[in-house]
């Protein structure tokens, strides 16, 4: 998610933290067909923050973004036939895909009514996850054994990273709208959060996770708060909503090296603090295939929220 200032995000947010159809067809095989006998390049584009973008993954391919080129779309273009256009970028707010976000351009820009696919992941840094993170690690030492980062953010009787959440809904509704207005051909894909905290809510405070032992559920929670947002934002906005966080459950940040998808906060693999690394990133890309390819009209609702795939645009089936 990322929110801090750029070109150096991913390194300055662990400073701080320490510190504190005819769119690729309905079947894999019919999309790489398509793209090798020379009959349709699907044009994907990759929209979206840094769990999209993957700083610090290898190899990094945008030094302003921080941008993987084993990031989940481009792994996702590559085993599809897809021709990519990735324009995902660390820091990345709701407000980034219609506005330049510094020196980059409005990422919405990269699409048009030629394009077939779209993957959106956006809403962690709309709600501060990454300064909520920053505060959680900051107040654990006075009540370790506690849950000292939730009664911070309730501590005026309503939670307010669940108000950012709800806030934050209506912008992304926006987001898609104007996808929509854009590529109204393109099936459009809200991707979900990864599962970064114990599903079982036992926490593993460390000198690598400086967080309150009762913290971890409620940090948990939250993530499941703006995973719940996105899969109905991605309902009410004509997209399909694939979850990432179900697949993910016990390869979170508490696990050994070698099961972690997520680097804790002072990371042992190349990745940003509390973010996918290369192996996290490969199971989203895992995820967001299956929901293509392999669940066409299947719905099941599942902890995280719901893998959704909605019936296509009219104009998309007619393509």
């Amino acid at each position: 998610m990322i929110a801090t200032s750029r070109p150096a995000r991913a390194l300055t947010l662990g400073a701080a933290l320490l510190s504190a159809g005819t769119v690729l067809a309905t079947t894999g095989t019919a999309a790489a067909s398509a793209a090798t006998d020379g009959r349709h390049h699907v044009e994907y584009v990759a929209l979206g923050d840094s769990y999209a973008s993957a700083p610090l993954v290898p190899n990094q391919v945008d030094p302003t973004c921080l941008r993987s080129d084993h990031n989940y779309p481009s792994l996702l273009a590559r085993s599809a036939g897809a021709q990519l256009t990735d324009v995902s970028c660390s820091g990345a707010t709701t407000a980034d895909m219609t506005s330049v976000q510094g020196s980059v351009p409005a990422q919405l820009d990269a699409i048009d009514r030629n394009t077939d696919l779209i993957t959106l992941t956006i809403g962690g840094n709309d709600i501060g996850f990454s300064t909520v993170l920053g505060t959680c690690a900051q107040v654990s030492a006075t009540d370790p054994a506690g849950a000292p980062c939730r009664t911070h953010f309730t501590a005026g009787g309503s939670d307010t990273v669940t108000d950012s959440v709800k806030q934050t809904a209506p912008k992304v509704a926006s987001v898609l709208s104007a996808i929509h207005h854009r590529a109204p051909h393109a099936r459009v894909v809200v991707v979900g959060y990864p599962d970064l905290f114990p599903e079982d809510g036992i926490g593993c405070t460390s000198a690598k996770v400086p967080l309150a032992a009762g913290d971890f559920s409620y940090l948990r929670d939250k993530e499941k708060e703006l995973n719940a947002m996105l899969a109905r934002a991605a309902r009410g906005g004509r997209a399909q909503y694939v979850n990432t966080y179900r697949p993910t459950i016990r390869h979170d940040l508490c696990r050994p090296a070698g099961d972690r998808w997520i680097e804790p906060f002072v990371p042992e693999s190349p990745a940003a603090p509390v973010h996918p690394n290369a192996a996290g990133e490969r199971a989203m890309a895992s995820a967001v295939r299956r929901g293509l390819f392999g669940h066409a009209g299947h719905r099941s609702e599942s902890r995280g929220g719901a893998v959704t795939t909605p019936p296509r645009h009219p104009a998309t089936a007619a393509r």
